[in-house]
């Protein structure tokens, strides 16, 4: 009798974005507070980044997801407004952990070019596309009736229109003066007091920006000819200099045409010459120059070269002030993929080191792990040994971002992630306190040499990426480390802080096992998985046992590696270093599959990986193999599938019910999966009655997996293993692995004993990379009838690393939909006539998920043994069962024993995840090896011996009684299982209308449950080991593989996935972890006070104009301007908003709305002013307080004393 606790509180929140790391996508905008110290980036996908010390790193989201074209920061005061792409103006409240929108206002008849905010103003200039320029309050973000037209500020007699307003800034000599840039090279100066124009500049090239010098008598203009003009306002007729920075003089004595100057920044120092920034501006004489950004300073001109196009730059000067002397600092520069800071203090102009992970997409991201409750002592390792290939020549001062206040918090997690990327590396990141830094990186690349080029057919399959990271497996406790790569390799690290010099094992598989390829009419006309005892297969003709050495003569690729291992000793620095590469070889022409499953454990020594054809188990300590077989040898004789021949000409002779293969004819299909190197077992432990479960008489379509359908025995090409370029942020993946979209499988003609194979790939066929590219971004469910049908299609091939091609070239006009698949389910006897449902309907059982534990093989066990738990794509449960020599010395040199039992399970959908618990429903962990370090100094006194740390089922449960769980999920089902006696306690079935993408069993608040992420976006968890549905929350409405092959759940509650192609985003669906991160979040907001304005003097603030003495609130208020046209722009309150939140912004309840506001703002202010006050009178208390002390120690001395 079993009796099952379970935490009823284990989650108890829909799920919540905590953080987001990265570079923002498609970056679009910048903005800066010189006063909070704070950086802000919109996105063209809505998004806004507001950046400020380290901690501080906050993600907002517009939910019209229009692209942001400019930010501007109401400085000191806690707030940011953003101009979008439709038209909308919105007000961001900063003052608060996770900003929210106050008010929008939708321009309904203008689209806003351009926006400008005067420093403690509250009045924001707005102009439009069509010329005019509106002016809106920021309090109540309501339009004055002040309205400067296009055709006022022209002049009458001009015919044209003057084009979008480029540029508005207010003069830094008269706040009533506002200079307006047409795009077409007009710039007026507009007097806000008079209503006139003060003067009108037409000039032949185009206005990209203008800067003004702090004096106000003189402003700078870039222009689309690559040339910089300075206008001074004594004269406005022509400018008194022009200069082309980047242009020369031909010999015909003309300028050469130069790229446009995007953007000029003019700032003024004390000590030197002023600083002239600008971006663009180089010739045409030069193809495939990268973009630059130059600094003139006085005669001195630097052209700072970038990796990436300009987005936007801005100097980050001493003062908020535009009428005082700037002294810039710094210049943040925005790229399309980096954020860099150059130091203008120092004169080689370094750049600071930057802060943030903003590098995560240095080479795009192919994989990601998340591992939570990490061993205290392995960040700070990494960390150490990363921290020596650090890179140096940064600016020896401080990052200049430094706003915010974020602290460490209560609760801190010891947590990293780990990414690869598709140039072969691995970076590890610490992600404790919701914060993210690099601790270390590995380099897989280093392993091999270098590819050299391929010619004729192999030049077609070579590989762009050839190192890229389909999925990693580690074991923090003893530090092992397991990369798969895309070239069909396996990678095994281990970690060492010393350095050494080794030579690196390599490995050689051939995993290329299937029966139906060397079959034919006229050698055989029933399929040989059903032969009758005795009848040898074919298959013997293309089952080679593992060689390294074996070859054929270069240029037919057989038996050889898509990549060569370094085979000389190498040196190799403290770290992760390589110990043993696993590769699968070329065979008869055709690379190898991709590798779809991999486990390590090391307290057992072993690896195990499979693919579309087949399972392999590795020694890792003997460096031997121990098992390669098919996934249809490991049934033995305890099949639940009728095997179906590939083509209609292959076989004749239809088949029915499950036939069992002989005891001689399964001896003979082992014998030859197996390598050299593995060991001898008995096949009687294939054969005992005892063990083999009952018959399976008839299978419903509820308990297949669409996959069933798709993941069919087509053989699949020499796929071309190169990464699209539009794809290579993009790469299929799936349970922590992925395949090229361009990895496939091609159908291959059989071989028989007369002669060659033919050509494998039909004329005119077009090539996978086309056909795919469209579908592999979105996932819509449910699908429609054609459409639909390719793309979930397209979909479930990509997830499994296997293709099914259609013989309909653009994959447009295929006969089979989803409602003929639906029809067909309900039957196993399909029709084979067409060559699409040939293909589309036959079997290819992928490996898709691998688990080692301690378990129970076969029913009649009574203690339990190391295992292998195997899931496929057609819903099979294996249990391979082993025997692992306990003794250290007897281990490395005894063979471990591997014998399939044929013990088999069935699921709907393909098996995502295997776990195990006791009982009395905990989680039973795997075992593993306590770390040692190989390479460390040997100590005589203490030998070095492996310790292992075991979980047994058994030992900790005696009076609960003996056997564990097993929670084993699929694509559509998960179910918990009784061991021994392989009895069902309990089933779920997840989703029917979907299909899950990513399972684990997690560790929530002291509790356990089954967490799922469908493809439909809906993240569920489930109790354990009751099954009961716990949360249902439609997290992502869309999905795309992006997310599909990067989202990982871990403990306490999290997951994250990658947002975008350089963003990671974390989530949480547990109230507790959120409530210890939301103590975490950094505060964007602190009080700070103003810098006060510098003394104008009298000369200066008698002839400078009377900028102080502009009232804007009497110029542009209703009193006087009127009411701005409803039908111009429509106000919408903000939901977090005290006017979204409580009342309408309409009638007499919004005035009232607004008067409170105002109020509010003026009793804030009038506290401001008081604290100022108190502050004075405690600095002139002080200072009565040392005259005083000062007037006593001098009173008694003489004069000649002093």
């Amino acid at each position: 009798m079993f009796f099952f606790y379970f935490n009823q509180s284990i989650v108890s929140c829909l799920s919540l974005q905590t953080v987001r790391h990265g570079f923002p996508y498609q970056p679009t905008a910048l903005a800066f507070d010189p006063v909070q110290k704070i950086l802000a980036i919109g996105s063209r996908t809505g998004g806004i980044r507001i950046l400020g010390r380290p901690g501080v790193d906050c993600y907002c989201q517009h939910e019209s997801g229009a692209a942001v074209l400019q930010l501007q920061f109401l400085i000191n005061e806690g707030a940011l407004v953003t101009a979008c792409a439709d038209d909308t103006l919105h007000l961001w409240n900063l003052r608060q952990r996770r900003p929210a929108v106050l008010h929008s206002l939708k321009f309904n008849r203008e689209r806003i070019t351009f926006c400008h905010l005067p420093f403690q103003s509250k009045w924001l200039y707005v102009g439009t596309e069509r010329g005019n320029t509106h002016i809106v309050n920021i309090e109540s973000f309501i339009l004055s009736g002040y309205v400067i037209m296009w055709n006022k500020a022209i002049e009458l007699s001009t015919k044209t229109h003057p084009g979008p307003v480029v540029h508005l800034s207010d003069s830094p000599k008269d706040e009533g003066k506002l200079l307006i840039g047409f795009e077409s090279g007009t710039i007026v100066q507009w007097d806000l007091r008079g209503k006139k124009a003060d003067f009108r500049i037409y000039y032949d090239e185009a206005i990209h920006s203008v800067g003004w010098h702090h004096e106000g008598k003189q402003f700078m203009c870039s222009h689309s000819d690559g040339s910089l003009s300075m206008w001074n306002l004594r004269n406005t007729t022509r400018p008194f200099q022009v200069t082309f920075p980047h242009g020369k003089i031909q010999k015909d004595g003309r300028k050469e045409s130069c790229k446009p100057i995007l953007k000029v920044e003019y700032k003024t120092t004390r000590n030197s010459e002023p600083f002239v920034i600008f971006s663009g501006g180089l010739s045409y004489d030069k193809a495939g120059r990268r973009p630059t950004l130059t600094i003139m300073h006085g005669k001195a001109i630097t052209v700072l070269e970038m990796d990436y196009p300009i987005v936007e730059f801005m100097a980050l000067c001493e003062t908020p002030y535009n009428n005082e002397v700037q002294e810039p600092y710094a210049v943040v520069v925005l790229l399309e993929k980096d954020l860099i800071v150059v130091d203008l203090t120092q004169s080689n102009f370094p750049v600071f080191e930057n802060p943030y992970p903003m590098d995560i997409h240095e080479s795009p991201v192919t994989c990601t792990a998340y591992f939570a409750d990490c061993p205290p002592d392995i960040i700070p390792i990494l960390y150490s040994i990363g921290a020596k290939h650090k890179k140096t020549g940064y600016s020896q001062k401080e990052w200049p971002v430094a706003g915010g206040l974020w602290t460490l918090g209560s609760h801190t997690y010891p947590e990293i992630i780990v990414t690869g990327h598709a140039d072969g590396s691995i970076k590890f990141w610490d992600a404790s306190a919701i914060t993210l830094q690099m601790l270390y990186k590995l380099k897989t690349s280093k392993a091999f040499e270098k590819p050299k080029p391929a010619e004729g057919r192999a030049a077609e399959l070579v590989e762009e990426d050839p190192f890229a990271v389909q999925m990693v497996s580690w074991c923090p406790q003893s530090r092992i480390f397991c990369v798969v790569g895309i070239s069909a390799h396996i990678i095994l690290y281990r970690f060492s802080k010393y350095d050494a010099n080794t030579q690196i094992v390599s490995l050689e598989v051939r995993l290329q096992c299937e029966a139906e390829d060397a079959i034919s009419p006229s050698e055989n006309e029933n399929n040989p998985c059903f032969s009758e005892s005795g009848s040898q297969s074919p298959q013997t003709h293309h089952q080679h046992p593992a060689s390294p050495g074996s070859g054929t003569p270069e240029g037919n690729k057989d038996s050889t590696p898509c990549i060569k291992v370094k085979d000389r000793m190498v040196r190799v620095p403290p770290g992760y270093q390589a110990e043993l590469v696993i590769q699968l070889l070329w065979i008869d022409g055709e690379p190898p599959q991709q590798i779809t499953s991999l486990d390590i454990n090391s307290a057992y020594g072993l690896l195990a990986f499979g693919n579309c054809n087949g399972l392999a188990v590795v020694d890792y300590l003997q460096k031997t193999i121990l098992l390669c077989m098919s996934t249809l040898d490991l049934y033995g004789a305890a099949d639940p599938y009728q095997r179906l021949t590939r083509s209609p000409r292959r076989n004749r002779q239809s088949t029915s019910g499950l036939t069992e293969l002989s005891d001689n004819q399964q001896s003979i299909d082992m014998e030859r999966s197996k390598s050299p190197t593995s060991v001898h077992y008995s096949t009687s432990l294939h054969n005992d009655p005892r063990i083999l479960p009952e018959p399976v008489a008839s299978l419903r379509a509820s308990h297949c997996s669409p996959v069933f359908y798709l993941l069919d025995n087509v053989k699949g090409p020499g796929r071309k293993l190169s990464l699209p370029t539009d794809l290579k942020t993009d790469l299929d993946h799936v349970n922590g692995h992925c395949t090229s979209p361009t990895s496939q499988p091609k159908p291959r003609v059989p071989m028989g004993p007369e002669g060659p194979r033919l050509t494998r790939r039909g004329a005119g066929r077009p090539p996978f990379r086309k056909a795919q590219s469209a579908a592999c971004m979105e996932i819509s469910l449910p699908v429609s009838h054609t459409e639909g049908y390719a793309s979930r299609r397209a979909m479930l091939q990509q997830l499994h690393g296997v293709s099914m091609y259609s013989h309909d070239e653009h994959h447009t006009t295929a006969p089979y939909c989803w409602s003929e698949r639906e029809s067909r389910e309900n039957s196993f006897s399909r029709s084979r006539s067409s060559s699409v449902s040939s293909i589309d309907r036959d079997t290819k059982e992928a490996i898709t998920t691998l688990q080692f534990g301690e378990s129970f093989g076969r029913k009649s066990d009574a203690l339990p043994t190391p295992c292998l738990w195997v899931g496929t794509s057609l819903g099979v449960v294996l249990l391979i069962p082993m025997s692992i020599p306990t003794d250290d010395e007897e281990r490395l040199e005894e063979p471990v024993t591997i014998g399939p039992s044929g013990t088999a399970l069935m699921l709907k959908g393909s098996v995502l995840h295997f776990s195990f618990l006791d009982c009395m429903g905990a989680l039973i962990q795997s075992p593993h090896e306590v770390w040692r370090d190989v390479n460390a100094p040997e100590d005589p006194d203490r030998p070095r011996r492996r310790k292992l740390v075991h979980f047994s089922p058994s030992s900790s449960q005696d009076n609960y009684g003996e056997g564990h769980l097993a929670v084993v999920c699929s694509e559509r089902q998960a179910k918990v299982i009784l061991m021994p006696s392989q009895s069902c306690l309990f089933v779920h079935n997840i989703t029917e209308s979907s299909f899950v993408l990513r399972a684990d069993v997690v560790s929530v608040c002291n509790s356990v449950c089954l967490a799922c992420f469908c493809a439909n976006g809906h993240i569920m968890t489930l109790s354990l080991p009751s099954l009961r549905p716990l949360m249902d929350v439609n997290y992502l409405p869309l999905t795309d593989m992006r997310i599909a092959r990067t989202f990982c759940f871990t403990n306490g509650g999290q997951a994250l996935y990658l947002s975008s192609p350089t963003e990671v985003q974390r989530i949480t669906y547990s109230q507790e972890m959120c409530d210890n991160l939301q103590e975490m979040l950094g505060e964007l907001f602190t009080p700070i006070e103003t810098p006060e304005a510098q003394n104008r003097g009298f000369l200066k603030g008698f002839f400078g104009g009377n900028s102080h003495n502009f009232d804007r609130e009497e110029l542009f208020g209703e009193a006087s301007a009127g009411k701005a046209s409803r039908s111009l722009a429509q106000h919408i309150p903000g939901q977090a908003g005290m006017e979204g939140m409580k009342v309408a912004a309409s009638g007499v309840v919004g005035d009232l709305a607004r008067a409170r506001i105002a109020l509010d703002e003026r009793g804030q202010r009038l506290g401001e002013l008081e604290d100022r006050t108190a502050l004075m009178m405690t600095s002139a208390e002080t200072f009565s307080k040392h005259a005083h002390e000062l007037m006593l120690k001098c009173k008694d001395k003489k004069w000649y004393q002093f």
